[in-house]
């Protein structure tokens, strides 16, 4: 069963208090999350690789009244220390954890298994899945000694990713709703809530490498989904706990014209 994004739509103070970690947050997803986080009260976390964008993505929201960190970090590099050193360091410097959102993906674009690179296959499947793991493993003290705490893993429709072409990218995606669901059982009696969330189709980067032909305005932008992110990381996402994963009807995309142009 499909939600309505409207369903899951948070209380303009639903993030008041909480820190909440965004992974790939100066992606477009990442970014919409990040304003939607921010807008709900909540001091985002801003990790990624690309510093000057995640410092765009700083100053914005910090011209909107928000107080965002930044944690630089390359997840296709990241070794169990480095997870264990970004544990301490938010421990440490910010004091607190009350939620994680996996916005950050691996897609240079589609390829057959035979022709795909295998440096591209292993980047692939360790940043889609393996590396949201063992961020959410080290993280998990933090998040346990919160009273009500959640993790987010975006997903993917999987009548999307399983065809032909779709390489460790969709491989990953199947392997993360395994994740999510046995996540999601280890933890049933823990204050940390566990939410795999499958977004409808949204105009970024990402899609663009695999529906190259498609009309831009026809797709809703990100933004059209962060409100559910946010809905979910709240004390209000508890509501949801008994479902693992969640899929969203695609929302009704702005008019095409320069505004879509122009982005």
């Amino acid at each position: 069963m499909k939600l309505a994004t409207t369903s899951l739509k948070p209380a303009k103070d639903a993030l008041a208090g909480r820190v909440i970690l965004i992974t790939g947050a100066h992606g477009g997803l990442g970014q919409a999350v990040a304003h939607a986080v921010a807008g709900c009260g909540g001091v985002p976390i801003l990790l990624g690789r690309r510093v000057p964008k995640l410092k765009a993505l700083c100053e914005a929201l910090e011209l909107a009244g928000a107080e965002p960190v930044i944690y630089p970090m390359d997840l296709s590099g990241a070794t169990p220390d480095d997870y264990e050193t970004l544990r301490s360091t938010i421990e440490s410097e910010v004091g607190k954890l009350d939620g994680v959102v996996h916005c950050a993906a691996e897609f240079k674009g589609l390829a057959s298994v035979e022709n795909m690179a295998t440096q591209d296959w292993l980047i692939g499947l360790h940043v889609n899945l393996t590396a949201p793991l063992l961020l959410t493993r080290a993280l998990l003290p933090l998040l346990r000694s919160r009273e009500d705490a959640a993790v987010l893993f975006l997903l993917d429709a999987h009548e999307r990713t399983a065809k032909p072409f779709w390489g460790a990218y969709g491989v990953a995606k199947h392997g993360l709703v395994g994740l999510v669901e046995l996540l999601h059982a280890e933890l049933e009696s823990s204050p940390v809530r566990i939410h795999g969330l499958i977004p409808g189709p949204m105009r970024t980067q990402l899609r663009g490498r695999a529906w190259f032909a498609e009309d831009p305005g026809t797709v809703p932008e990100a933004s059209a989904y962060a409100g559910a992110c946010a809905y979910l990381l709240g004390s209000e996402g508890a509501a949801q706990r008994s479902q693992a994963i969640i899929e969203l009807e695609a929302a009704m995309p702005k008019p095409f014209g320069l505004a879509v142009l122009a982005q």
